[in-house]
């Protein structure tokens, strides 16, 4: 799937809010450059922690509610 199709699906699951969007991919790629596993199969080993998180939240697989629930 071509970036600007996972960029617009993406946007979708977070109310086409681009800000919201950009710190969940921020705090999702934070995650997997820690050693998180990626929740999404079938990536290129040369994919970078940003593209993995956005694909993740293209597949609904990250909210931004459950980077609020850890928090609290």
């Amino acid at each position: 799937m071509r970036t600007e199709k996972i960029t617009a699906k993406a946007l979708q699951f977070v109310g086409d809010d681009r800000y919201k969007l950009a710190l969940l991919v921020a705090k999702r790629a934070g995650q997997l450059a820690n050693g998180a596993e990626p929740l999404v199969k079938n990536i290129d080993s040369d994919s970078k922690f940003t593209d993995i998180a956005l694909l993740e939240i293209a597949e609904g697989k990250v909210s931004i509610e459950s980077f609020l629930q850890k928090e609290e």
